[in-house]
Formats: C-alpha cells, sequence, structure tokens
C-alpha cells in the first residue's frame, strides 16, 4: 500500500485555512511546518512569558497525506478555490511507499556517543557501556535527542564542567535532556521551563524514566523566581535576544550561563548582548552551529 503526500510553500494568510479545507477534501492528516527551518530565516512562534503566541510562520511549508486513489490535483485546486486563492502557490505530489514505520523510525535512532562517558540511548537498545552515564530518550514531541549538533554542544559543556552540587535552570527544556543530564552529572537540583505544555509533559514522563530526583519542570509563569548556580538555554537566537535580561537575572554572581541554537553567523549578535551581565568564552562551533558560555560578574 502506498500514499501520496501534497507538499504546499505558502504564506501565513493561507496556510492553516489551506490545513482545514485540505482535511475536510478527505486528507488523512496535514502538518504544518517552518518552510525557512534550519536558516537564518528560522522563526519561533512560542510567545515569550507573558506574551500572546504570534501564530503561524511567515513562510510555511504545508503536507497533507491522501489515500493513493485521490486526486490530489484536483483536491488542491478545490481547496485552494475554497479559501479564495485565485493563483495555486508552488506545490508538489509525491508518492509515499508502505513501510514498517516503527522499525523504521527506530533504525534511524541509533545510541549516541556525547563523550567517553555519556551516551544517549533509546529505549530499544542496549547500552553500548552499561558503565556508562547512559540517558534513556526516545524521539518525541518535544526537541531535544542529543543527534542536533546544539544539544551535543551543551551536552559536552556540561561534561566537562559539571562539579557536582550545582543548581541548574534549563530554559527552553524541550525534552529535558539537558536538565536531566546535569542531575546524572552530579548537579543537586534542576528546573526546566518550556512555554510548551507537552514539552512540560515530555520532560517529567522523562526524567522518571531515567530515574532521576531533584527536578521539576514548569510553563514559565508557573516557575519559581530564584538564582541558579547554572543556566542553561537551548534555542533560537531571537528568543535568546529577547530572555536575555530574564535569564541574566536567573543567574547568580559568579554562576555560568550556556547559550545554543544559535547559528554560526549570529553568535557574534547574541555575545553583544550578553556581555552586559557575562565574561563570555570563545565560542564552539559544530555543524554551523554555536554554544556560547560564561560567568556572570
Amino acid at each position: 500500500m502506498s500514499w501520496l503526500t501534497l507538499i504546499v510553500d505558502t504564506d501565513a494568510a493561507h496556510a492553516e485555512a489551506l490545513s482545514d479545507a485540505l482535511l475536510e477534501l478527505g486528507a488523512l492528516s496535514v502538518d504544518l511546518l517552518d518552510a525557512d527551518a534550519d536558516t537564518p530565516d528560522e522563526q519561533a512562534i512560542f510567545g515569550e512569558p507573558g506574551e500572546p503566541p504570534p501564530g503561524v510562520w511567515q513562510h510555511n511549508r504545508v503536507s497533507a497525506l491522501f489515500d493513493a486513489d485521490r486526486d490530489v490535483a484536483a483536491i488542491f485546486r478545490t481547496a485552494a478555490a475554497q479559501i479564495g486563492l485565485t493563483q495555486l502557490p508552488g506545490h508538489r505530489i509525491e508518492t509515499l511507499a508502505d513501510n514498517d514505520w516503527v522499525r523504521l523510525t527506530q533504525s534511524q535512532f541509533e545510541p549516541i556517543p556525547i563523550s567517553s562517558r555519556l551516551w544517549i540511548v533509546p529505549t530499544w537498545h542496549t547500552p553500548s557501556d552499561p558503565n556508562a552515564i547512559n540517558i534513556v530518550l526516545d524521539p518525541g514531541l518535544a526537541f531535544g535527542t542529543g543527534s542536533h549538533p546544539t544539544t551535543r554542544l551543551c551536552l559536552r559543556w556540561l561534561d566537562d564542567h559539571i562539579q557536582g552540587g550545582e543548581s541548574v535552570l534549563d530554559y527552553g527544556c524541550g525534552s529535558g535532556i539537558l536538565a536531566i543530564a546535569a542531575l546524572k552529572l552530579g548537579a543537586a537540583r534542576a528546573v526546566g521551563v518550556d512555554v510548551d505544555a507537552q514539552a512540560v509533559t515530555a520532560s517529567r514522563d522523562n526524567a522518571i524514566a531515567n530515574q532521576v530526583e531533584n527536578v521539576q519542570f514548569h510553563l514559565p509563569d508557573a516557575a519559581p523566581r530564584t538564582n541558579y548556580d547554572l543556566v542553561v538555554a537551548n534555542i533560537l537566537t531571537n528568543p535568546l535576544r529577547l530572555l536575555a535580561p530574564l535569564l541574566a537575572d536567573a543567574t547568580r554572581q559568579g554562576g555560568q550561563i550556556v547559550l545554543s541554537g544559535i547559528l554560526e553567523s549570529q553568535a557574534q549578535d547574541v555575545m553583544n548582548i550578553y556581555q552586559q551581565w557575562f565574561d563570555l568564552n570563545p565560542p564552539i562551533f559544530e555543524d554551523g552551529w554555536s554554544c556560547l558560555s560564561g560567568r556572570k560578574r
């Protein structure tokens, strides 16, 4: 059995309406993604604490799945007409072959070595080194499996610098991987914060799976207002710009900050902002991404 996938690039004004129209016309599922993902124009759509979310991306990619016997081109024309599009946006139709999707997905996620003693291990794998610090983590609804360069950069920093006994704030915690890793490496307590309720739930589940204690995960408005020995934020450049005063205030004097989710070309811009409060180290780069760190004056 196979399916057909309609992929359409459209603007913010039509993305959600087109998605709804395609579902009404028989799409089995519809995904809405940032067409500028992994580029300097990538856009965060979650609002900052106390602010409403801005909504959908400016440049959207709508991906709709259909049974193979459907006339997808005709459905697309009908959907476009229903929402008032007089000219069809750029699109393509692809065939999606049948697979054992569970096995295929699992095959894409092998254990990831972060260092000689730190590994990320999906639940369906046996740890390569049972004596290592193994973080049990499956791909899920929240960002952070160890496969992305920004996550690896932060994990290596934690592996190199956690001394033991620290309090840690993981802002934009995603899957909770950085808070969990910090605790497994010896931190005393950790708090994770994310604007996405699903990320908070995923982080709590992952903490239980890894049997770590002294960790809490919250939405921003529910997070405790206190200072931490270490603040880590693996998000995107624009939120890091906006959140700079909040993250600086959350870091105790003499404490450290770690920032990632920053393209290499954007590193100096972020450093210019954070050096108001921190003595920053030279940035570390991997695959076009950067990790910044420093100590609060």
